[in-house]
């Protein structure tokens, strides 16, 4: 069995060889897949992405995913399955939904069974008492009953992803997240864009960033199309559109970071 990790935890501290260790401890079998734990602080958008980005790309497994700014707090931890059999555990803060929603949500339950977290729990760090435990032990084939009740999925705190809107034949979108490279990802997916304005190949856009800042940019399919320091829009390797720069950083030459909102329409003409 598998069990995948994600999170804002970083690899200076011991946070995740401490997670690493309560898995094998409980599951010495498990194989453990890292997404990532560079996911920055309490980052939950960029989080949730991310993960909804690779679990297709991952084994059949447990999903473990932590970015809990509420931690200790009245957030619920839960377990969720998703219609392909996937299981998932973390904190109820949308983190797990937009990953989940790919195959529907079949199953919920609460994290409160003591016989599957540590003793004493600490109010500050579930993803060592709580969260890995629990993800080792459905890995060992606990049943999602035995962890707790069942959650009411209506009651579940929804995708933090932003929704894009079309608006007058283009559309209105904002920055989730910036890359290690300076590429900006869009909350939009490409057949977003088409049904907004139509296939965006060979067409160049009035971007209008959130401080009214409007660049004409061209949409490429590769940043080789484009010469060194020009920026572009394009489609990335999940379907989503970005804006980008070849061989340099848009968020810094743009001033582009996470939130900003951003407005693609066809240049007139």
């Amino acid at each position: 069995m598998f069990v995948t990790f994600l999170s804002d935890f970083g690899l200076r501290d011991d946070f995740v060889g401490t997670c690493h260790g309560v898995i094998k401890r409980i599951a010495p079998d498990v194989q453990i897949v890292d997404i990532t734990h560079g996911i920055p602080a309490r980052a939950i958008v960029q989080g949730a992405l991310v993960l909804a980005n690779t679990v297709p790309y991952m084994p059949q497994g447990v999903h473990l995913a932590v970015v809990d700014p509420g931690v200790g707090g009245p957030r619920r931890a839960l377990a969720l399955r998703d219609g392909d059999g996937r299981l998932y555990v973390g904190p109820d803060n949308g983190l797990l939904l937009p990953a989940v929603e790919r195959a529907g949500l079949a199953e919920a339950h609460e994290i409160v069974n003591p016989e599957y977290a540590l003793s004493p729990v600490s109010r500050t760090f579930h993803g060592r008492d709580i969260f890995a435990p629990a993800a080792a032990h459905l890995a060992s084939g606990a049943t999602f009953e035995s962890l707790g009740p069942v959650v009411d999925a209506s009651t579940l705190v929804p995708s933090p992803l932003p929704e894009p809107r079309a608006i007058d034949g283009g559309l209105a979108t904002e920055i989730v997240y910036v890359d290690t490279f300076g590429n900006a990802k869009l909350s939009a997916l490409t057949t977003e864009l088409v049904d907004a304005v139509g296939p965006p190949e060979g067409r160049r856009f009035d971007v209008t960033l959130g401080d009214g800042r409007v660049h004409v940019i061209p949409w490429s399919p590769t940043f080789g199309e484009r010469r060194q320091g020009e920026p572009l829009l394009y489609e990335d390797s999940y379907g989503r559109v970005c804006l980008g720069i070849n061989q340099g950083s848009a968020a810094d030459a743009l001033g582009l970071v996470g939130g900003l909102a951003v407005t693609l329409m066809p240049e007139a003409g």
